[in-house]
């Protein structure tokens, strides 16, 4: 099989997929090394940046998805009657942000990160697919570690969690002492 022929051949297995699908299985299936593989997503990338697909390739770590462009999710939401989305809370923020930078951690160790307690929060987000259990730790009572999913990085538009925003070093955060100054001389 030439390019042409095989191209078809991967997109029908990212289509007929419609979660993220690993490299590795990629390559199996396809019976290909892992070069050709890449560059064969290239190409069907190639092919879905043209402006008249409303379909792209999603890199997700070091799996690949077809999803739908979002500047067409409007139109999907009214053929398909989806309700809106809604919005995550302030709480939900600051726990996928604690579990993106931290994972895999268990509930303890985000309730003490933010000093309260949060099991409602991330039972929200599992339920959401934000957050998935990684197994459990070898402590006592065998705690549950989270970590972030495929759906997190979809939904925050990341190739992998390498994408997220560095942490502030201590120097660069301002402290309460400049807030309470700055808020006074004004």
């Amino acid at each position: 099989m030439n390019i042409k022929e095989k191209m078809p051949v991967l997109e029908a297995i990212l289509f007929a997929g419609g979660e993220p699908v690993e490299i590795e299985k990629l390559c199996l299936s396809m019976e290909m090394g892992k070069k050709e593989v890449l560059k064969l997503l290239d190409a069907l990338n190639e092919k879905y940046q043209d402006q008249s697909s409303g379909i792209e390739l999603l890199k997700l770590e070091d799996s690949y998805q077809l999803a739908t462009k979002k500047e067409y999710a409007p139109y999907i939401k009214t053929a398909l009657e989806i309700k809106k989305n809604t919005n995550l809370s302030p709480a939900a923020m600051e726990v996928l942000a604690i579990v993106a930078y931290n994972q895999p951690v268990t509930k303890s160790f985000i309730e003490n990160v933010r000093g309260v307690d949060s099991s409602g929060v991330v039972n929200s987000l599992v339920e959401k697919n934000l957050l998935a259990e990684a197994g459990r730790l070898d402590l006592p009572g065998r705690p549950i570690a989270y970590k972030t999913t495929d759906n997190f990085l979809r939904s925050f538009q990341l190739t992998g969690l390498g994408d997220l925003p560095p942490v502030p070093q201590p120097k660069e955060q301002i402290t309460i002492d400049e807030v309470i100054a700055t808020e006074e001389s004004e």
